[in-house]
């Protein structure tokens, strides 16, 4: 690097050393990237737009953007899949990019050229900007990281008069590749989050990362204990192709996995067309505000699958059901299995009742079914269906339905 780049200069040099202090911390990329700008801008440089786009290992979208512009103007935008190929991306100068083998391209906005063929370019050259510098930071050897997308793209937007000098070019060349080591680590800090969130559930990826990955590892846990499963399925595996089937337990989760995290619970697994959850109980009247909260989910499981079903029948397909236990305990909360292939999970008497008491609702007619020691933790016009047995578990369980809604 040369004195031509401006390293030689105690404020870009301030904003590089940040840079990779900021590395060693909490890394908020999209945060960070917007006071990246701010303090280029201040800096001299003649920023009109700073926009910032990387790519995300996540089950909901597949990048992020970041757009920066000197008016305070700022947004973070979560691309879905469905939006990756959209026509407006393609159409873009990054995109373009891309498709070569270049890490790098700026245009002149003040005089005619390929930049006219970009629909984006054409709108910032109209609302005053002069030159667009875009660059590649690539998180490895440039063949692998593009074969992987692993990479950041940084493009910058002037609006001076002369455009970007070129010792402006090579500032912004020098600081992008700064700020690549930011983004670097904070991919893969994301990644592995969302990984483990995604595959054991919020609270026990990070216990994961946090290291409590030994076998044995664990905690004694309070919580409220969400059991369900889908009715009737393997009479449904038997009768629907497989494709059909899985589109099917995907729906039943909707409905029944998504509104526990909706309220935020915690789903700790997949067991089959099962689910198992928790929600934990925290503070002061912890069991009453957990409790209330799992009912609250409980209904709205419900209204997800009457809308479900109303769908399914009307495109002719069979309307389907779950059963639902829900009870209360002190649970195992750790890894089982072992000791190079562990599991977090819980374990437990409570676990085992909560599953046996989800088993009596076919057996009852009833959709969700209570224990008394869940019952008790809330003042409702419980449906008391008096004492069960159940194998597995020494002492009758006395249950209770839900009230029924007006």
């Amino acid at each position: 690097m040369t004195e031509s780049s401006g390293r030689l200069e105690p404020v870009f040099q301030s904003i590089s050393d940040w840079l990779i202090e900021s590395a060693l911390g909490e890394v908020k990329l999209e945060e960070q990237f917007m006071v990246f700008c701010g303090r280029l801008s201040e800096a001299g440089i003649p920023l009109a737009r700073g926009f910032l786009a990387t790519r995300a290992l996540h089950p909901m979208f597949v990048a992020t953007t970041a757009t920066w512009e000197p008016d305070g103007n700022q947004e973070v935008i979560h691309l879905p899949p469905e939006q990756d190929d959209a026509q407006a991306w393609r159409e873009s100068p990054v995109f373009h990019l891309l498709q070569t083998d270049r890490l790098e391209i700026c245009y002149d906005l003040t005089s005619d050229g390929d930049w006219q063929n970009f629909p984006m370019l054409v709108d910032l050259q109209a609302r005053g900007a002069t030159v667009y510098y875009a660059q590649i930071v690539m998180f490895g050897p440039i063949e692998q990281a593009r074969r992987r997308q692993d990479a950041c793209i940084l493009s910058w937007t002037g609006n001076h008069a002369n455009g970007f000098s070129s010792k402006q070019i090579n500032t912004l060349r020098w600081l992008g590749a700064r700020f690549g080591v930011v983004a670097k680590l904070h991919r893969r800090e994301q990644t592995a989050l969302n990984v483990v969130s995604a595959y054991l559930g919020a609270d026990a990826g990070q216990r994961v990362l946090e290291g409590q990955i030994k076998l044995g590892d664990g905690e004694n846990i309070p919580a409220i204990i969400w059991y369900c499963d889908l009715r009737s399925s393997t009479a449904l595996a038997d009768r629907l192709p497989s494709a059909e089937f899985l589109e099917l337990l995907n729906q039943y989760f909707q409905c029944t996995a998504g509104s526990i995290q909706d309220h935020g619970g915690d789903v700790l697994r997949f067991i089959g067309d099962a689910v198992l959850a928790i929600f934990h109980v925290d503070g002061v009247d912890g069991y009453t505000r957990a409790a209330r909260v799992a009912i609250a989910a409980a209904r709205d499981a419900e209204r997800r699958l009457a809308e479900l079903n109303k769908t399914r029948e009307k495109n002719g397909e069979l309307a389907i059901d779950f059963g639902l236990g829900l009870h209360t305990g002190t649970l195992m909360f750790g890894n089982i299995g072992i000791p190079d292939r562990v599991e977090f999970s819980v374990i437990g008497p409570a676990a085992n009742e909560v599953a046996r008491l989800e088993g009596l609702t076919k057996k009852l007619g009833q959709r969700v079914l209570v224990s008394k020691k869940f019952a008790d933790l809330l003042t409702l016009d419980w449906r008391d269906l008096g004492e069960q047995r159940v194998a597995g578990v020494e002492k009758a369980m006395q249950v209770f339905a839900m009230p029924e809604i007006a």
